[in-house]
């Protein structure tokens, strides 16, 4: 199977300091202190204490499997999704306070969930008198403890936000749900027992509750809140594009002199290493997913070449041996390059 290569889409895989900070209350209230975790879950000492601004998608959804299993906790997803508050959700928290409706409140949910984490996306269709929401997750269906956090985050802060428990309406997961003994705790968070092993990531209630208003909402706010959060994306996507699109450069024009090494590049860059770690890492992305990813892309360009054998793509590439390219590119693509080639020729004529 090929692997999974950085592109855009991974480049802004990050997840908010503030949406990290319910499961650290959650596992720290279950005796797993920040040190425990970074140790468990292999990352630096100090990423999580202090709170960083942010963390990448892919150590978060690691860091809900190591605290569940330092905790023993089987529902430490369900549990995580108890403790959001107002400010989890960062800016578009505020905005969902300002929304004249719970349908509004949906619709911003969509535009501006990427504020506070890349884990997937929310979507909401009306089907005659049902409304469904679907969660779309960037990581496997199967992943128990990342669907169960978002949902149980999601009717916390609905019923915060309505100021009373929101009738439960219908719940599906795609994961298995664990020990059946346990099903009773996600009555209690989510107010009824989902489908499990389900098609999709949803939950349905009734169309009509799109159109309640959101006590207390202060809608004078909306305009400006919303003004600073379209900033706020604008600014995000050119930091994280940028940082990339810059060590992207520096490697396509080394990868022939064998100049991809991460000294170098930071050097060319004028940073030290451990500075573009940490911008790549903010980015959603590490050096040698960059890397891959680069080579990937300029040895497809250089395979469409037909006066280019594939000993010389290999040298192009700064790889020593021609082998060592072709087990590159197979666990890219999931084929040898000449068996790429081959199959990209009619394209190309």
């Amino acid at each position: 199977m090929p692997n999974t290569l950085f592109d855009h889409a991974s480049a802004v895989r990050r997840v908010a300091g503030s949406y990290l900070q319910p499961l650290l209350d959650a596992a720290a209230e279950r005796g797993v202190n920040p040190a425990a975790l970074e140790t468990a879950a292999g990352l630096p000492p100090g990423s999580l204490d202090p709170l960083p601004d942010s963390l990448s998608a892919d150590s978060y959804v690691a860091l809900l499997d190591t605290a569940a299993a330092l905790a023993q906790d089987e529902h430490f997803g369900l549990h995580v999704g108890e403790r959001v508050k107002l400010g989890t959700y960062s800016v578009y928290g505020l905005i969902l306070l300002s929304c004249r409706d719970f349908g509004q409140a949906l619709e911003q949910t969509i535009r501006y969930e990427q504020l506070a984490h890349d884990l997937g996306r929310s979507s909401v269709q009306v089907k005659g008198n049902v409304a469904e929401y679907g969660w779309h997750s960037n990581y496997p269906a199967h992943h128990r403890h990342l669907v169960d956090s978002v949902f149980a985050g999601i009717r916390t802060f609905g019923n915060w936000l309505a100021g009373t428990p929101l009738p439960p309406g219908s719940l599906s997961f795609m994961h298995d749900g664990g020990n059946p003994a346990g099903h009773a705790e996600y009555a209690r968070i989510l107010g009824t027992t989902p489908r499990f092993n389900a098609a999709s990531n949803t939950a349905c209630v009734d169309a009509a509750m799109l159109a309640w208003p959101v006590p207390n909402a202060d809608v004078s706010l909306y305009p400006v809140l919303q003004q600073h959060a379209e900033v706020l994306l604008q600014k995000r996507s050119a930091t994280a594009a940028g940082i990339v699109a810059q060590v992207q450069a520096c490697m396509a024009r080394g990868l022939s002199q064998g100049q991809t090494r991460l000294a170098t590049v930071a050097a060319e860059l004028d940073l030290t290493p451990r500075t573009l770690q940490r911008k790549l890492a903010d980015a959603g992305a590490s050096f040698q997913q960059v890397l891959d990813s680069t080579r990937f892309s300029t040895a497809k360009d250089y395979l469409a070449q037909p006066g280019l054998s594939l000993v010389d793509i290999a040298f192009l590439l700064g790889y020593q041996e021609q082998s060592a390219f072709n087990h590159a590119f197979r666990e890219w693509a999931g084929i040898n390059p000449g068996a790429w080639r081959e199959g990209q020729r009619p394209a190309l004529r």
